[in-house]
């Protein structure tokens, strides 16, 4: 891949990239930096965990003018976490030039994102419901920026937001720049594009990548009785450092992390129902550490960008090919490997060939864990952590028991049963959840799938009520 010193970037923007320990472009970056440069419009399309951020971010904070004393910049995302997240990333690469940008979201204090704003950012990150609700009271205004990156418009467009989307645009001048970044490009986004953008190119990942190639994936057939056990034995099996279990619906989520703990897991959920101040308390736990399974919804987990996620599960096949390369691009980020394993029941088999087609990507089907590679499982993790505490040492004052007991056993029957004492065995702890009804395949090939409804209840994604849509989008 190309290296960034072969661009024609500023000197501050190229200290601010080598902070950030970037050294050759990904993909995306080398066909959409360039272009942007230019002054080009550009649609791009990759998959989540690609460098998008830094794709569009480059070029933006090349633009960017330091004795303009007014919001330059502006890029939209779906969520909360996902305009933070990015808000963060832009932060660092105008740390040398001194660019700052300033994240907008729901669920946070009105009056302090109005201080904020009067400090004069250069670029605003914000979630569409709040930026619209600062655009009407007229405590931000956008009609000098000259940047305007949409980011994961798919998404934005599952949540409902493509009418907010064109209100904030019809905002802006008609001669910004305009970037727009999709995992996946349906009509409703091709239009926006044509609609809002001026003889964009595109920079794309071709198809066959857009579901991450670190990522191994896999499916197991199982019957809907049968996914908890599975579940258990895939997490007993692989020993995973941090993962993530994808339910269909809120209750779903509810009643696995629930049962997961029951079990003896670290587990938790996380859904658009709960509170932003108990979202952020599960991320808080799940990023240090604390939990080591997040149980979550499609909609609850956009933009999550989480490092160390080695693992995802589908306990519930997602509903559509889109849903599935944005669950799966939560692992195998940044050029790190990861695995995802889809829970497919006999009548959804059809739909996961569907999605192996829409993806280009062959998912390969292998046999469910047994009851003694669990145990195998669990028996390599207290072996590890056996040795990771030798190696981190600070053991002195526990040699003199260890002595104590060679004396006794000799040292092989005591390692034995050292490991024997700190391997979980699978717990059958009888659980019990809601059946769920199978996926069905729709009838239509023209239109895949249906579209997933949103996390809120079903709400029709077409409905005029703005004031809803912001409500939704405070609570993410």
């Amino acid at each position: 891949m190309p290296n960034f010193n072969e661009l024609t970037l500023s000197r501050e923007v190229l200290m601010a990239i080598a902070d950030m320990g970037f050294e050759e472009m990904t993909p995306i970056q080398a066909a959409a930096i360039p272009l942007a440069l230019e002054g080009r419009d550009v649609l791009g399309q990759a998959q989540t965990g690609t460098g998008k951020t830094a794709a569009f971010g480059i070029p933006m904070m090349e633009r960017i003018r330091m004795d303009v004393e007014q919001v330059q910049a502006l890029v939209l995302a779906p969520t909360r976490e996902l305009a933070m997240q990015v808000a963060e990333e832009l932060n660092r690469l105008g740390a040398v030039k001194g660019v700052r940008s300033l994240p907008v979201y729901g669920g946070q204090e009105i009056e302090r994102q109005i201080r904020a704003i009067k400090a004069r950012p250069h670029i605003v990150v914000a979630t569409p419901g709040r930026l619209l609700d600062h655009l009407r009271r007229r405590t931000l205004r956008i009609g000098q920026v000259s940047f305007v990156v949409l980011d994961e418009a798919d998404e934005m467009l599952n949540m409902g937001f493509i009418e907010d989307i064109e209100s904030i645009l019809a905002e802006t001048p008609g001669e910004r720049q305009t970037m727009l970044f999709s995992a996946t490009m349906p009509m409703p986004i091709q239009n926006l594009a044509m609609k809002f953008m001026r003889e964009a190119v595109k920079a794309t990942v071709p198809v066959r990548e857009l579901t991450v190639p670190t990522t191994e994936q896999h499916y197991i057939e199982v019957r809907e009785s049968q996914k908890f056990d599975v579940l258990c034995l895939l997490l007993d099996t692989a020993s995973p450092g941090l993962s993530i279990v994808f339910g269909r619906t809120k209750r779903r989520v509810d009643e696995v992390s629930e049962a997961l703990a029951k079990r003896g897991y670290a587990a938790l959920g996380i859904h658009g129902d709960l509170t932003q101040a108990r979202r952020d308390q599960v991320m808080r736990k799940f990023r240090d550490g604390s939990i080591d399974v997040l149980v979550a919804t499609d909609v609850a987990a956009r933009g999550l960008d989480i490092e160390g996620v080695s693992h995802i599960y589908n306990f519930d096949i997602p509903q559509d090919a889109e849903g599935y390369v944005h669950r799966i691009g939560r692992t195998g980020r940044a050029g790190r490997t990861g695995q995802a394993t889809t829970l497919v029941t006999p009548r959804e088999f059809d739909l996961m060939r569907l999605i192996e087609r829409m993806t280009g990507r062959k998912v390969q089907r292998r046999p469910s864990p047994t009851f003694s590679e669990a145990i195998e499982g669990q028996r390599r993790l207290s072996m590890d952590k056996l040795l990771q505490v030798v190696e981190e040492g600070n053991i002195e004052h526990y040699k003199g028991a260890a002595e104590a007991l060679l004396a006794k056993a000799d040292s092989t029957s005591l390692i034995a049963a050292a490991l024997k004492f700190m391997t979980k065995e699978p717990d059958a702890t009888p659980v019990l959840l809601t059946e769920a009804a199978p996926l069905r395949r729709p009838r239509s090939e023209s239109r895949p799938f249906s579209r997933p409804r949103s996390d809120t209840g079903g709400r029709d994604r077409r409905q005029s009520d703005r004031r809803s849509r912001q409500n939704w989008d405070a609570r993410r």
